[in-house]
Formats: structure tokens, C-alpha cells, sequence
């Protein structure tokens, strides 16, 4: 496991302490799983630039024409 000094305003530190705490983890933990959650971020962006790269509109048209109709749930009307 690698070791890495990081440098944060205070506020940000105190902030990040009352998060860490109310989590019921340590700061060390925090951060790693905030950086853990950007990177899959990051890739899962990085992986659908990819594939759009090969994509068509014409098969995406076929794909949304094989969801099956349904009612539309609360929060999800056309705007």
C-alpha cells in the first residue's frame, strides 16, 4: 500500500473530519473511497466515449424500440 502526504485548508479538514466521523470511518478510509468513486467515474466516462465511438444512430433506435412499453413512472414524464 503506498503512503501520500496530502495538504487541505483547514475547513476542508474539519469537514472532512465531521463527514469521515459521521460515516463511522476514519479520514484515511474517506478519502480513498472518494477517490475510489471519481476514478470509476472517470473510466465508466472514459469506457462510454469508447463505445460510442462504434456506435449508430440506427442501432440505437433498434435498441430503444425493444424496451417494452410501459406505464410511465412518477418523475419520469417527457418535459
Amino acid at each position: 500500500m503506498s503512503s501520500l502526504s496530502l495538504r487541505l485548508p483547514d475547513s476542508i479538514h474539519r469537514q472532512l473530519k465531521r463527514a469521515a466521523k459521521l460515516d463511522g470511518i476514519s479520514i484515511n478510509q474517506f478519502i480513498s473511497l472518494a477517490v475510489a468513486e471519481k476514478l470509476s467515474a472517470l473510466q465508466t466516462y472514459e469506457l462510454m466515449t469508447e463505445r460510442a465511438k462504434g456506435g449508430s444512430r440506427e442501432s440505437f433506435l433498434h435498441a430503444m424500440a425493444l424496451i417494452p412499453k410501459g406505464p410511465i413512472v412518477e418523475g419520469d414524464e417527457p418535459r
